[in-house]
């Protein structure tokens, strides 16, 4: 599998979504083990570009680089030359001047990924642009489901939440209708995109509806920073009519899996009891982004995926594809 750029899911087809799943598997596997490193991208530089503020995905990002053997840097927007007026193009390029190979870039403007990936010699990976797409946090959430239910076909997912800011729900949205499930998205008409049936959907705006026998509830954060007001009357009233509690939990499948991409609001979008009870796999999601990131920087460096299928790959002693 040929994959220059990770840019987002949309372009990805379903095949592609598995074999990056499948190299995934592999590369949790290596997690497990007392010594977590392998060699397979010694002599690959590369550049952590986070515009805006990061946890979890730049954390995992860094660990996954380690884990592969890879160098890498980390570039901090507070204290750069962008705070006086330097270019995002000029910026990248000055950094790819230097010899790197992969830009990882999470940014404020949707399309900025796919904006460097024209200008740059190096591969991007795209770790989250404006409201665009999220295409590593879309993927450990399928890999994540996959491991707890052995399939993604045939589920029924409901995704509850601020969908309209959501660059994680249109990555999620993209991935989960191409490997066959079923996507109902619950929102206040207010946070729900105009049109956004036409992505093969279903839509409702009533709660105890789009939870009703879903195999997977994924909640999302109010992303109170991207909202300009007018959206809710107030946190609370969001929470007495969308969060979930442990009794509208009960209206789904008595297994269904309680999902969150990060982080957090407890009390509005969920009680504490429910994050941190028996069906929640907010943790696992954690876990699993290590070995997904590990599988996206070696296949965009070149990496050859694990075939047969389920089997772990001979991981090369070191890249050959270092500058």
């Amino acid at each position: 599998m040929a994959l220059q750029h990770l840019l987002g899911i949309q372009e990805l087809s379903a095949e592609e979504i598995l074999t990056l799943l499948d190299t995934a598997r592999s590369f949790r596997e290596i997690l497990d083990r007392p010594i977590k490193k392998v060699p397979a991208l010694r002599g690959i530089t590369i550049c952590n570009a986070f515009y805006e503020s990061s946890t979890r995905t730049r954390l995992s990002f860094e660990l996954a680089e380690k884990r592969l053997s890879a160098d890498s840097v980390n570039f901090a927007v507070s204290g750069s030359s962008v705070s006086k007026g330097e270019s995002l193009r000029d910026t990248i390029r000055n950094i790819e001047a230097m010899k790197v190979d992969i830009v990882v870039i999470r940014h404020w403007a949707s399309g900025a990924a796919a904006y460097l990936a024209r200008h740059l010699v190096a591969r991007v990976i795209n770790a989250g642009d404006g409201q665009h797409e999220h295409p590593t946090q879309a993927l450990l959430d399928f890999y994540t489901i996959r491991e707890r239910k052995g399939r993604i076909a045939g589920l029924k997912v409901a995704i509850v939440g601020d969908i309209l800011h959501s660059r994680v729900a249109r990555s999620n949205i993209w991935g989960l209708t191409r490997l066959g499930a079923e996507v109902c998205l619950v929102a206040p008409r207010t946070l729900l995109p105009e049109g956004i049936e036409r992505m093969g959907v279903r839509v409702e705006t009533d709660l105890a509806s789009g939870l009703r026998d879903a195999d997977v509830i994924y909640l999302l954060r109010l992303q109170l920073e991207r909202q300009k007001g007018g959206f809710l009357p107030s946190l609370r009233e969001y929470a007495m009519a969308y969060g979930l509690d442990r009794e509208r939990a009960r209206l789904a499948a008595a297994d269904a899996l309680i999902m969150h991409p990060g982080p957090m609001n407890r009390g509005v979008e969920i009680q504490q009891d429910v994050a941190d009870g028996p069906q929640s796999v907010i943790l696992e999601q954690v876990a699993n982004g290590v070995a997904v990131r590990m599988a996206v920087l070696y296949l965009v460096s070149g990496g050859s995926p694990p075939e047969p299928v389920g089997m772990t790959p001979v991981i090369p002693a070191a890249h050959p594809a270092g500058r």
